[in-house]
């Protein structure tokens, strides 16, 4: 796809300001290096966008003279991490990272940006779609509260064999249904099955999915009151349509019932299966020849499926930077995220062609024409989702609900108790972990 035809469809869309893409903010950086000899130290989760800032850092000393330093914490880690600095108070750290649905038990670990942010004139409301802004302001008060600022967020994508599709005669299904029918032709086709579900349990991932049914058939996790609503007459229609996928259609490899996501993309990395939901930022295992047995130009992507006379959603995750409360490096902190946030220094990790490094959390190079030329125009896909993206509640009992229903998506999957009487028992679990 050419530029000038990216630009053209996402004007059209109503996605990019016209007549050009907008550009990336100036730096605001303090001038003199009024901070020059401090070390910031960063606790971060492993991920290889945050290696592509480190190797960066050297131009962030030279503008500063501030030193950052990293130590990474696998994910299956991370909460517990943070949990022990949040209780310990210690301003070993400076910088933190932290994840969404974490948020709300660990916002006292958090300094609160305002000021800083009014200082030096940095625009969040502009700078970031609201679907990843509002995982780092504090949803225990009333959401004015900047806890960090977003690094690296998701939408999911439905990525399909290009390849398959194009010598069946096949287009990208718009529905749900329509995914269950291509399914069908292709398992009766080729020999790959339909597409790649994950229903096992592995730190929430088989609900990421689940939520698009979900909020689909116009059903939700939370009624108004806080209480669940998740086992409705719509969500029990919802959950049913989503392991229907595997226990009724059968489009689905039969070990879906224990895939992790991992799982699912591995499957059709493999050339096993022709389709799988699932976060964008699985486009370079998709892609890799490390770990994937296609080319390029065999994956294609398009919009989650919806469910029929309904928007496309997007279940979205966030992970935010913030400057540790008890830090004695606050200032220095902030140059270090002023300079890390700029719009700039995400775009340069895009279009840097030794990486394979898709996530953006900011509107300009989500709409940026050079980076949707380099990834075939994902990015105005992953802005039009985010458009309407639905988060989960951020509430502090997250971890406690995230765990029932997991388990209990699992236990369906596994044939162990049906949709209604599974969603009815989680509900009651739910009403008092809530209480608690």
């Amino acid at each position: 796809m050419k530029r000038r035809d990216l630009i053209k469809l996402a004007t059209a869309g109503g996605l990019l300001p016209a007549p050009a893409l907008a550009q990336a903010s100036a730096s605001a950086l303090k001038p003199g290096k009024p901070f020059a000899g401090a070390t910031v130290n960063v606790l971060s989760v492993v991920a290889p966008q945050f290696s592509a800032h480190e190797a960066k850092l050297a131009e962030f000393e030279a503008l500063t003279g501030i030193k950052v330093r990293y130590q990474y914490v696998p994910f299956p880690s991370m909460r517990e991490k943070l949990t022990a600095e949040l209780v310990a108070k210690t301003d070993q750290y400076d910088v933190l990272s932290a994840m969404d649905v974490w948020g709300p038990s660990l916002y006292g670990l958090f300094d609160p940006l305002n000021g800083r942010l009014a200082e030096k004139k940095i625009d969040v409301e502009s700078r970031y779609p609201y679907a990843h802004l509002r995982a780092a302001r504090d949803q225990n008060g009333n959401g004015s509260n900047v806890m960090g600022l977003p690094i690296r967020g998701h939408v999911q994508l439905l990525f399909y064999r290009k390849d398959v599709f194009s010598r069946l005669n096949l287009q990208p299904p718009e529905t749900w249904d329509q995914m269950v029918e291509i399914g069908r032709q292709i398992q009766g086709k080729t020999d790959l099955a339909g597409v790649a579900m994950y229903y096992g349990k592995t730190g929430g991932q088989n609900l990421m999915i689940w939520f698009n049914y979900l909020w689909g058939m116009g059903a939700d996790l939370l009624d108004a009151k806080g209480q669940p609503a998740f086992n409705s007459e719509r969500g029990v229609a919802a959950t049913q349509a989503y392991l229907d996928v595997l226990l009724k259609h059968k489009v689905a490899p039969p070990g879906s019932a224990t895939f992790n996501e991992t799982d699912a993309v591995n499957s059709v990395a493999q050339g096993r299966t022709a389709m799988v939901p699932v976060w964008w930022w699985r486009y370079a295992m998709l892609t890799d020849p490390k770990t994937s047995t296609l080319k390029r130009d065999q994956v294609g992507f398009a919009p989650l499926p919806a469910m029929p006379g309904r928007d496309a959603t997007t279940y979205t995750n966030t992970w935010f930077y913030g400057i540790n409360r008890n830090s004695r490096r606050k200032d220095a902190a902030m140059e270090y995220l002023a300079w890390l946030t700029d719009p700039a220094i995400e775009r340069s990790v895009l279009l840097d062609p030794k990486l394979n490094e898709v996530v953006a959390v900011q509107t300009a190079n989500l709409l940026d024409g050079d980076v949707n030329v380099r990834f075939g125009g994902m990015h105005l896909f992953g802005a039009q989702a985010l458009k309407g993206a639905k988060g989960t509640p951020l509430f502090p009992q997250w971890g406690q609900v995230s765990d029932i229903l997991e388990a209990t998506i699992s236990d369906i999957a596994a044939g162990q108790v049906q949709v209604k009487a599974g969603l009815d028992a989680a509900a009651g679990r739910v009403r008092r972990a809530m209480r608690g």
